[in-house]
């Protein structure tokens, strides 16, 4: 079974947060709270942890719609082409917060998403998953557990979802109760912003 720890969004403890990124740098499986619903994730440079997630979700690799998780907006320029002003300005007002951006995907993605056009783009307003982020030193490549057949609890309950979740991953970080509204998914890779999915974020943002 999968680890269990439990850390505090306000002052997240670093021993932990140690001991979760150990976990992500050989490859294992996490399961972490978000400023929306739980996510699944791994170190975005693990071909291996990238393939399970995909197995789990049963997608194919190539054609899954992974977001990257990053701490900050200084990480973006590795996994984006360059972005004009005004969309760095939306960026600046709706981050850290529920929303996944949509943007144009660099040449230097990692081998596995050379492919992608577009990558989306996730700073969670929770101080947990960014904390790991920075540890860590890079993306985490993350998918939401949240399932619309599912009883609701299964994907907000961290004991629940370490029931249902515990055999298949290495970690599940409890955060508390998790939400079940997902974010709200904003295409900025045209000239004119585009709503892809309305969830948690206000679009006031843009």
């Amino acid at each position: 079974m999968a680890e269990y720890i439990k850390l505090y969004n306000e002052n997240p403890n670093p021993r932990q947060i140690q001991k979760a990124v150990k976990i992500l740098k050989r490859g294992g499986l996490i399961i972490y709270p978000t400023d929306t619903v739980y996510g699944l994730g791994c170190d975005i440079t693990n071909n291996k942890a990238l393939e399970k997630i995909a197995r789990i979700k049963g997608v194919k690799l190539e054609k899954a719609k992974f977001s990257f998780i990053c701490d900050s907006l200084s990480h973006l320029s590795d996994y984006v082409k360059q972005i004009d002003n005004s969309t760095f300005k939306i960026l600046k007002r709706a981050l850290p917060g529920p929303y996944t951006f949509i943007l144009p995907g660099s040449n230097t993605l990692p081998k596995i998403f050379k492919k992608k056009k577009t990558v989306g783009i996730r700073i969670p307003d929770n101080n947990i998953i960014r904390a790991l982020v920075e540890e860590l030193g890079n993306p985490i490549v993350s998918t939401s557990i949240r399932d619309d057949d599912a009883i609701l609890e299964y994907t907000t309950d961290p004991e629940l979802i370490y029931e249902k979740w515990g055999n298949l991953i290495d970690l599940i970080i409890d955060g508390g109760y998790g939400d079940n509204t997902a974010s709200t998914i904003i295409d900025l890779t045209a000239d004119i912003p585009e709503v892809i999915r309305e969830g948690k974020g206000s679009l006031d943002v843009l």
